[in-house]
């Protein structure tokens, strides 16, 4: 990974969100302000992403959720599109091996099929190499959306009732679970938006139930140590409920540290 000082974050281990998703925005206009053309911003988003890999590496958070290109991505400038597939290929080229050297296990979630042939060759080939690894999960959603998410898990129940493996009453919030990208790892506890915006742009709709949310107006590019440091210490600040009252949260924390 990129040489950069080892994060530290002033926050207790135990308030260390274990599975954070991130949507990178504002590579294009982070480009364009520097009068560049946004394919730079894109590049330069790059180097955000080793950065942040690394720090959630040292901190110990177990999985990382970049949304990297959305099915809705699609309707961008077919040149822009297109450089984009050119620097998912060179930057899995490059950093593959970085990676499986920093024992990260990377996945790629989402509809796979629409990329070109040589990219899905690249993804599986770096898929296959670091499976096995036992560090930081990092899933990459390419071409993913929430609403696909959700519906391919329904057309494999559909397929499984057919078959007459389920029945209709075997559905619940569980199965569908079950059928969902990513099901084998716990919900995001965290979700980061750069960029400014704050909407969640059909990024792990499901998922994000019970996500804390947090946006910034750092742009991607620029989304340091500083800029995480203070996305965490936000997380580490907030209560989570989860339909619990205040009151009772407070108590199971006091029974935890009697």
């Amino acid at each position: 990974m990129s040489e950069t000082k080892k994060f530290k974050p002033d926050i207790p281990a135990d308030k260390i969100p274990q599975h954070i998703a991130i949507i990178m925005d504002g590579n294009g206009r982070w480009a364009e302000r520097r009068g560049s053309a946004r394919f730079a911003g894109h590049k330069a988003g790059v180097e955000a992403v080793r950065n942040v890999v690394q720090m959630c590496g040292e901190i110990g958070v177990h999985a990382l959720t970049l949304f990297a290109f959305s099915s809705e991505n699609w309707r961008r400038p077919k040149k822009e599109v297109g450089l984009l597939m050119d620097l998912f290929i060179t930057a899995l080229e490059r950093e593959v091996n970085k990676l499986h050297s920093s024992n990260v296990q990377l996945r790629v979630i989402g509809e796979l099929g629409s990329f070109p042939a040589k990219l899905q060759q690249r993804i599986r080939e770096a898929m296959s190499l670091t499976a096995g690894n036992k560090g930081l999960v990092l899933n990459i959603a390419a071409n993913y959306g929430g609403k696909w998410d959700i519906t391919q898990a329904m057309q494999k129940i559909a397929t499984r009732i057919a078959s007459a493996e389920l029945t209709p009453n075997d559905v619940n919030e569980e199965t569908i679970a079950q059928h969902l990208c990513m099901s084998d790892l716990p919900e995001p506890d965290l979700f980061i938006r750069t960029g400014g915006e704050q909407r969640i742009s059909n990024f792990l709709i499901w998922q994000l139930a019970y996500t804390e949310l947090y946006f910034t107006d750092v742009l991607w590019p620029d989304f340091d140590q500083q800029a995480f440091a203070q996305a965490l210490q936000s997380f580490a600040q907030r209560q989570r409920r989860f339909g619990h009252t205040g009151e009772q949260i407070l108590q199971k924390e006091q029974r935890n540290r009697a």
